[in-house]
């Protein structure tokens, strides 16, 4: 063989063992751990009654097998309007790419059980939740669904939201007390600065809108460094923590993941695929809520 054509051989050989290893690795950082399949669809259905006559179905869901007595469940609020479609195997038809959703199987890893909830049956329209996400009927019924949850685990309940799922979750956090009170809160890309000039009056609130002073349990912030959304700039993450009263809390501010540079804050980036939905974050984000839900530092 001549010169050249090692020289050429050597080269093909090693674009091929590149493009081997580029094919195999992980798109999610070397933190980010591999999550067991679904089981049995996306969770067992469960309906309860709430407010006017109306109901709420939620998807439990947790690791194969029986959880652990005790196990702690996260009741997940997602953003946008909240209205996930649930089909009878627990599978949401609408909304379906939202962070929370796909930390699911790394959540049950944990050890923890989920229970995605659907907007109530009376909120069907384009907009979803919209205002009702500050009202206290939107509480009282988060107040029903924890109330449920803890009858089905027999162990603390906690709460996290997703963008505008985080009004949600702040709102129940700050009105809710006694039996139906959540063990914990948890905020993801909070929705902290409302867009006044939009023809929508929901679109202009925030997590500010409860009374969080009436917070006190336990509490994780958490936001993207490179959140792009106009409404959940991460330097405002503080001032939620200042508002309360939480026993113990800790803001975090993660790194990582597809960054888009150089472009302006929009609405636009509000969305999945954004850092503002921790693209290929996930497994990583469920492991630190899974060790502050068990008591340790994100």
């Amino acid at each position: 063989m001549s010169i050249e054509l090692r020289v050429i051989w050597r080269a093909l050989n090693f674009l091929a063992i590149f493009a081997l290893c580029l094919a195999s690795s992980p798109r999610a950082s070397f933190a980010q751990p591999a999550a067991s399949a679904p089981v049995n669809g996306c969770g067992e259905v469960i309906t309860i009654a709430t407010h006017d006559h109306t109901t709420t179905r939620y998807a439990l869901a947790h690791k194969e097998g029986a959880p652990a007595p005790g196990a702690a469940s996260l009741v997940l609020l997602v953003g946008g309007s909240g209205l996930l479609d649930l089909d009878d195997a627990g599978c949401p038809r609408a909304l379906g790419r939202n962070v929370l959703i796909r930390m699911r199987p790394f959540l049950h890893d944990a050890g923890v059980v989920t229970a995605l909830v659907d907007a109530p049956s009376d909120v069907r329209g384009e907009d979803g939740l919209a205002g009702f996400r500050i009202a206290a009927q939107h509480a009282d019924d988060l107040g029903k669904v924890i109330a449920d949850l803890r009858r089905h685990t027999n162990g603390p309940v906690w709460l996290i939201g997703h963008s505008r799922g985080t009004i949600s979750a702040a709102n129940a956090a700050a009105r809710l007390s006694g039996s139906v009170a959540p063990d914990g809160l948890i905020l993801l890309s909070a929705m902290m600065s409302g867009d006044v000039f939009r023809k929508k009056p929901f679109v202009a609130q925030t997590v500010f809108d409860p009374p969080l002073e009436a917070i006190a349990v336990p509490m994780l912030i958490v936001g993207h460094e490179a959140d792009n959304c106009v409404r959940s700039p991460a330097r405002l993450m503080d001032s939620i923590a200042a508002r309360t009263h939480s026993a113990r809390q800790q803001v975090v501010v993660v790194t990582g993941g597809p960054i888009k540079p150089g472009r302006a804050p929009s609405t636009a980036d509000c969305g999945p695929g954004e850092p503002h939905d921790y693209v290929s974050q996930e497994g990583e984000i469920a492991v630190g809520i899974a060790r502050f839900i068990a008591g340790g530092r994100y």
